[in-house]
Order: C-alpha cells, then structure tokens, then sequence
C-alpha cells in the first residue's frame, strides 16, 4: 500500500530540512519538496535540490516564479503604495501567496493529499500559507511540523538534525533567520532580539554603510507605464530586471534600510530588519506620480484604502474578495499614471527630484505666482464665503443660545438673590 504524499514548501534552511525527516518519520508521509525562486538568493537551487533527494524526497519540484512574482504581484504592492503600518513594504507576506499556489499545483500533479510548510507558531507566515491553500483547495490537508514537534526552539533543532544526518548552514552562534526574495531581505532573531541592540554590520548584505556611500549623488530615472515601472534611465525592462537594477543602485548609496518594532497578526511584538532598497525607491517614485496625476478626491480616497490593502496582504488574505476589490479600484487609478519621475541617491537618502507626465493635472499657469497667473484671485471670495457657510451659521447659533442660557440664569439667580456670580460667569463666557 503506498503510502500519502505530501508537498513541502523547502528552502533548504534549518526548519524545512528537519521537516523532511519528521515528516517521514513521524508520520510516515512520502514528502515531494517544492522549491520556489522568488528572486532570493542562492548558490544554486539545483544543489538545495539535491539536498532535498539525499534527504529522501520522492520528488523534487523546482519552480522559477521571479517574473511571476514581479509581474503580477510586486506590481499590485506598487499601485497600492504597499507599506504595512507606513514602514514595511510586504516582502514576505507578497512572495507566501504565490509559493501556496504553486504548492497547491504541485499537491494536484502527484496526487498529494497534504501540504507542509517550515513555519513557527508565532510568526506570520503560518498565517499566509495557510489561509491562501484553504481559499485555493479547501481539501488539502496543512502540516506545520515546527508548531507540532517537541524538539523546542532553534539549539533543540540544530540536535536534532546533527543527530538525523541533516546539513545545516545555521549555528547556535549566529542564529539569524533570514527571508529573502527579489523585493529584498528580511532579518530576525539572535541579537536583534533586543531591540536595545544596533544591528550588527554583518546582517546588512544589499546596502552598503551610509557613511562609507558614495560621496557624489546618482540620479536616476524611473519611466512608468499606466502605473507600472518599465524603465530605468530610459532603458526598457521587464519588472523585474528593473527591480534588480535598481536595488543594486540604491543599495550601493546605502538607501534601503529598515529597523522597525513590528505588530504581527499573531498578536506580538517584533523587532525586524529589512533591506528594501528598490522597493521603498519604486514606491516613492510611483506616490510622487500619483501627486502629479492623480484627481484630488480620488488621492485622499486612495490613501484611505491603500493601508487597508497592506494588512490585507499582511494577515495573508491575498486571495480575498475584499483583496481582490481593492485590486479592481488600484487598477483603475493607474490607468493615467504614464510618466518618468527622477530620484536623487545620496548616503543613504533617497529623494524625488524631479517627476513629468503627459497626463499631469498641475497646470503651472494656475500655480504660478508671475505676472502670467490664470488664476480668478477674486473667485476665491466666493469659494470661501459658500466652504464656510456652514461653520458660520453654526457658529452664529451657537453665541445665540450661549447668550440665552446665560441670560436666563442671571434672571434665575437675581430671584434667587445671588445675580453677581452668574453675572460674572455670563461675563467671562
């Protein structure tokens, strides 16, 4: 009798490669290890592969998903202005929906009645992961073999897989935890734990020191095409070898750095690093196109909803209905946002400089303050008198009822023969 199959999303690290043996030896599953390449980097997936064989897999499922991921993911975090609580730009919580789909694709190929992943119980991946397989195959079966095993926190780990014959690249001296896709890089646990601690020089790979960037500014220019980035310096690329261009510019001027207390939706606090060079590059550059093109009412509106965009994609509801309505209105906001926008990189800033559009809704005869000005001066009168017509009116009532209570009150008290301390009151009001 053959036994269940089970895909596993592995990337060759610690938890996953541990996964592999508990997977097989706990619960007897045959284990088809899917590897994903979203851009992160690697010596080489064909050798995680291999690792992923002499472990005992079955079957091992290489999957480049990095022009995917740029095209229809990074795409969407950009016309959203993607930034969880005004800091993070999604790295992780944009690369889970896709991996989960792809997982799902490779549990129908082989006939697989479950999926696992590496993911802790206090993170937020378990989150992602799960929720995307349950929305795409509600009858696939979710292992998550960290949460469930009893070998404890990380040393526990290390035992466990020098014990089974596992090759691991961590120590239990320099136990960072590290995501990483074309987007950027994220860095968690060991030292960074206290949030007391600068991190160290050596978690930083993607960005160079600031203070030892360049001492000339690098400009750049980023040509967009209804919203999404198709060139640099007027070169014409895909998404993403523009993004990876682009990170290796901002990232050589030390731009791109982030060190942040973070709200997971599991309900803790943590303190994350991140390198995000060309995403915190792209998204500024696209906002300032926005400024230019975009109608008043529609912008106001748009940042209103763009943060309710962000924790959707955060607590790992891409597939959502409410996701995907808010995809329908971003879509539609990009439609006029074709234009080249300049930004300046200097030891570690990055600026906007300069932004043009042929759709631009800033009319420099209405802006300008020279001889030349197209602007009705004396319309203004009107436009306020009618704005503040309310607020008058309010106002205006508001002193009349004022004066009538006190009123009544100081001929209340001269009956009651104590008339000069309201008066006083009615006087100071």
């Amino acid at each position: 009798m053959s036994k269940e199959k089970v895909v596993l999303a592995y990337s060759g690290g610690l938890d996953t490669s541990v996964c592999i043996k508990w997977l097989q030896n706990e619960l007897d599953l045959d284990v088809i290890a899917m590897l994903g390449n979203v851009g992160q980097e690697h010596d080489g997936l064909e050798k995680i592969a291999d690792k992923a064989r002499s472990l005992g897999c079955i079957a091992v499922e290489v999957v480049d998903m990095t022009d995917e991921f740029a095209d229809e993911y990074l795409t969407r975090a950009i016309a959203a202005n993607a930034m969880y609580e005004n800091k993070y730009p999604l790295l992780s919580a944009l690369s889970r929906p896709l991996i989960s789909a792809h997982l799902v694709d490779v549990a129908h190929k082989y006939g697989a009645t479950c999926v696992a992943h590496g993911c802790t119980g206090k993170g937020n991946d378990q989150v992602r992961f799960e929720t995307s397989i349950a929305t795409l195959d509600p009858s696939l079966k979710v292992l998550a073999p960290v949460r469930e095993w009893d070998l404890g926190m990380r040393p526990d780990e290390i035992a466990y897989a020098k014990a089974h014959g596992v090759p691991v690249a961590q120590s239990i001296e320099k136990p960072y935890s590290i995501d990483d896709n074309l987007w950027g890089r994220a860095i968690e646990a060991g030292v960074l734990e206290d949030p007391w601690n600068e991190p160290p020089a050596d978690i930083w790979t993607m960005t160079v020191d600031p203070a030892f960037a360049p001492d000339e500014a690098a400009y750049v220019e980023i040509g967009f095409t209804a919203g999404v980035p198709t060139s640099l310096d007027g070169e014409q690329l895909s998404v993403a070898e523009l993004v990876a261009k682009l990170n290796a510019i901002a990232g050589a001027n030390g731009y791109g750095r982030i060190d942040m207390i973070e709200n997971r939706y599991v309900g803790l606090k943590s303190r994350e690093c991140y390198e995000v060079p060309a995403g915190l590059a792209l998204i500024a550059a696209h906002k300032a196109l926005e400024d230019l093109c975009l109608e008043r009412d529609v912008l106001h509106y748009k940042l209103s909803l763009e943060q309710t965009w962000a924790d959707q994609v955060y607590n790992g509801r891409w597939f959502s209905p409410l996701k995907e309505a808010l995809d329908a209105f971003m879509a539609d906001t990009q439609a006029a946002l074709t234009g080249v926008v300049k930004l300046k990189f200097y030891k570690g800033s990055c600026v906007v400089v300069g932004r043009k559009s042929a759709a631009a809704l800033y009319d420099q005869s209405l802006a300008t303050y020279d001889n030349d000005d197209a602007f009705d001066q004396k319309a203004a009168k009107g436009f306020i008198d009618i704005q503040g017509l309310s607020l008058k009116t309010w106002a205006t009532k508001k002193t009349e009822v004022a004066s009538a209570t006190a009123a009544a009150a100081l001929k209340l008290d001269v009956v009651m023969g104590s008339a000069e301390p309201v008066l006083a009151d009615a006087v100071n009001y």
